[in-house]
């Protein structure tokens, strides 16, 4: 048994034979932590361990695969694939699939992603009347995400004096009511977000002594991964789980929480021993990624925090390269400097792009950066643009494929009654939702009784109503006949989906087809077991692949678009984290940008502030570069920067600046020191006089091309608009007036861009 852990160093090997009782282990980065994890689970089942009764809980469905498919090779697969092992809301739904009935759900019930649930919200505040700037979508699901996950109902939320307080002095005193009619129209629709996964995962186990007594008694081990991302949900239900044998065993490092913008809690493993006071702690401090330059610098960092589990990371690594520090005139200026580095590396070292990662603080980081790469012809890859699910012909065929599996959602048959087009417009659906209001029914089953609710439709009209349900309901008998692939051709191909694409034969329509080809080849590689996640047996269903596809977290599809070896990775330092790269550039250490205004109004957000850079830093294997501009374009007007003084807090021995700026002096003063005793450590710089005498520059109106400045009275939703920079996009989004109007455009080459309307030159399309 000794030999499935020989591989391990002697830290490893001590936090993989501790089995019984709580266990924390606090790995630094770079220390082979999800090693630990997957060697303690292999030992667990070679001393016997009933692998139905592991639970291990990861955050991303890329980490589950791979441990599951190092087990396999370490004990064998029949034994890997009984373990209960995925994404804390994978598994969480296959519980729910089990127990729906008793929470009032069908066990067919869809899970809406953040797209679905702004559509449903925006729907909601139209029909309130509301104003959807000041009740934007986007917003007010954020606040019923942070309500959920903090198990707060719509019934408490509506009855809770300070919350209700403070949506008033926020001016958005609706926020409760749309909350309740939210879940109100998920429940008819037979739907759960993201959120409900975990929130009635706690409702299940709290309200049914019977379900959390058997699933105490089911995982005899329970294990976590990335334990400091966890939110007070997650942390409950964990708890919960493991509160009879209290054998568990969270893995994590309290260094890289950067996630509480989505309510993740630094306090879940910095309290663990207040939990489980009998708890064992081992820490992992050998980092096997980079040189011992990045480490110290790194280390010399992190230490500056008051909150954290105090580890000493080392490495074996060679000495490698001081970290360099670049001032940059401006952002075009740093721009072009990376550009220029990453194409004199890759000539002189041999380094591949895909060796490159650029990381930045905010999305609108990205232009410069872009426009220097293609100005060099660098291939790049940028992260947080539309993902394939999301495009709207994959969100079409989706939509079938999930009203097929249930048909009382909504939000999937009002998108698809008239795709194709089949005569049934607006008006026909605003009866149909009419008649399924008064009769407090679903609009599946007012579209599908139509005729008895003595609506003024006209008999073709009723005729292609009944077509469309006689079609779902054939569809749906043969949900269990068919594997996911047979079923998914027979939907394209007889719903007429893959007739109108190939009719369009324009270069959108091309790419349009190849998208839905492209899903379709995903539905026969999963029907055919070449995907992981499906319940075992000999037929792979359509229900399980919408499930799989459901569950996909941002980290998975960074994960799978990496797989591209041949450009630079351009995404912001969030989305980097568990990601590594031999040579890595932080660009816009600036104060107010890195660490960014929002963080310095307390020592709890700068100190989050601070693990992000540790985290940004820690993904260099061999090199790490960080750039600065004295000057940066933001919100349309051009500010004086001071370095971040995230800079100053490097130990300088592991620090050079780059020749023709080596002798570079920080500006940032006494009140800036990380040192929160100091006073005054959150305080904004104050703008110089010369920045305030600047004048904003003078725009045209517009150009021999037909470019102009638009007012967002002239742009609508859903507009083809084309940029002089990004391209042809459409318009997701209008917010402000007169000269603060901005839009938010999702560009086809460029991904998702927030522009300030008197500064973008546009022309309709």
């Amino acid at each position: 048994m000794e030999d499935i852990i020989k591989d391990l160093n002697s830290s490893q090997q001590e936090a993989v034979m501790a089995t019984e009782g709580p266990v924390m282990v606090v790995a630094g980065a770079g220390s082979g932590k999800t090693r630990v994890l997957t060697y303690r689970i292999a030992w667990l089942l070679a001393q016997g361990v009933n692998p139905f009764g592991i639970l291990a809980l990861t955050f991303t469905n890329k980490a589950a695969r791979e441990m599951k498919e190092r087990i396999a090779h370490l004990v064998g697969a029949s034994k890997a694939k009984s373990i209960w092992m995925g994404t804390f809301h994978s598994i969480f739904a296959r519980m729910l699939r089990v127990e729906a009935e008793k929470l009032g759900f069908p066990q067919n019930f869809t899970i809406y992603d953040t797209d679905d649930s702004k559509r449903v919200l925006k729907n909601i505040i139209k029909e309130q009347n509301l104003d959807d700037k000041t009740y934007n979508p986007g917003f007010v699901l954020g606040r019923i995400s942070n309500a959920k996950n903090n198990l707060i109902s719509p019934i408490d939320y509506n009855a809770d004096f300070e919350i209700q307080n403070a949506d008033i002095h926020a001016r958005k005193p609706k926020l409760g009511l749309l909350y309740s009619l939210y879940q109100q129209r998920l429940r008819k629709s037979s739907a759960m977000d993201f959120d409900d996964l975990l929130y009635n995962t706690n409702v299940l186990l709290r309200d049914f002594p019977e379900s959390l007594y058997r699933y105490q008694n089911k995982f005899s081990h329970i294990l976590v991964d990335e334990y400091q991302d966890t939110n007070y949900s997650q942390y409950l239900i964990v708890k919960k789980l493991a509160a009879k044998t209290e054998n568990v065993c969270v893995v994590g490092d309290d260094a890289q929480s950067i996630y509480a913008f989505r309510g993740a809690n630094i306090a879940n493993i910095l309290n663990f021993k207040k939990d489980y006071p009998d708890c064992k702690t081992f820490k992992l401090e050998q980092n096997y990624r980079s040189t011992q330059t990045i480490v110290e610098a790194a280390n010399s960092i992190i230490i500056k925090n008051k909150d954290q589990i105090f580890k000493k990371v080392w490495t074996e690594n060679p000495l490698g390269e001081k970290i360099l520090v670049y001032k940059a005139a401006s952002e075009a200026d740093e721009a072009s400097w990376i550009a220029n580095r990453v194409l004199s590396l890759n000539t002189e070292n041999l380094a591949s792009f895909g060796s490159f990662a650029v990381l930045y603080r905010t999305n609108s980081q990205s232009r410069s950066l872009e426009e220097a790469m293609r100005r060099l012809n660098v291939p790049y890859r940028i992260f947080g643009g539309i993902s394939f699910y999301q495009r709207k012909e994959v969100k079409d065929v989706l939509a079938y494929f999930r009203l097929v599996i249930n048909p009382n959602d909504e939000e999937s048959l009002r998108r698809i009654i008239n795709y194709p087009a089949r005569g049934i417009g607006d008006t026909t659906l605003a009866k149909l939702e009419i008649a399924a209001t008064e009769q407090s029914i679903s609009l599946w089953e007012a579209t599908l009784n139509a005729p008895k609710f003595g609506l003024v439709i006209s008999s073709g009209i009723l005729r292609r109503i009944e077509e469309f349900t006689t079609t779902i309901r054939g569809f749906s008998a043969l949900l269990y006949k068919y594997n996911a692939f047979e079923l998914g051709e027979l939907i394209i191909s007889k719903a007429g989906i893959r007739k109108t694409l190939l009719e369009d034969d324009s270069a959108e329509g091309i790419h349009r087809k190849e998208s839905v080809e492209e899903l379709m080849a995903g539905l026969q590689a999963f029907a055919e077991g070449q995907n992981e996640g499906a319940t075992e047996g000999p037929l792979r269903t359509l229900d399980e692949f919408m499930q799989d596809i459901a569950l996909l977290t941002d980290a998975d599809m960074t994960n799978e678009d990496l797989a591209d070896t041949s450009r630079v990775s351009l995404m912001t330092m969030h989305s980097a984290k568990g990601l590594e790269f031999p040579y890595v550039f932080l660009a816009g250490m600036e104060e107010n940008l890195f660490p960014s205004l929002m963080a310095l109004g307390s020592r709890a957000d700068l100190e989050e502030e601070r693990r992000l850079f540790y985290v940004g830093l820690t993904r260099a294997m061999k090199q790490a570069s960080l750039t600065w501009a004295e000057s940066r374009f933001r919100f349309g007007q051009f500010n004086y920067c001071e370095p971040s003084r995230f800079i100053e807090e490097i130990d300088p021995n592991f620090v050079q600046f780059h020749p023709g700026n080596q002798h570079q002096k920080f500006k940032t003063s006494t009140n800036f020191r990380s040192d929160d005793t100091s006073p005054g450590y959150g305080k904004k710089p104050a703008v110089s006089q010369e920045m305030a005498k600047v004048p904003q520059i003078p725009v045209e109106s517009g150009d021999d091309n037909g470019y102009s400045i638009l007012t967002a009275g002239q742009l609508q939703i859903q507009m083809k608009v084309m940029h002089q920079r990004f391209g042809a996009g459409v318009v997701a989004e209008i917010e402000g007036k007169g000269p603060d109007a901005k839009a938010t455009i999702v560009f086809e080459t460029s991904g998702k861009k927030e522009l300030m309307l008197k500064y973008a030159r546009l022309k309709i399309l």
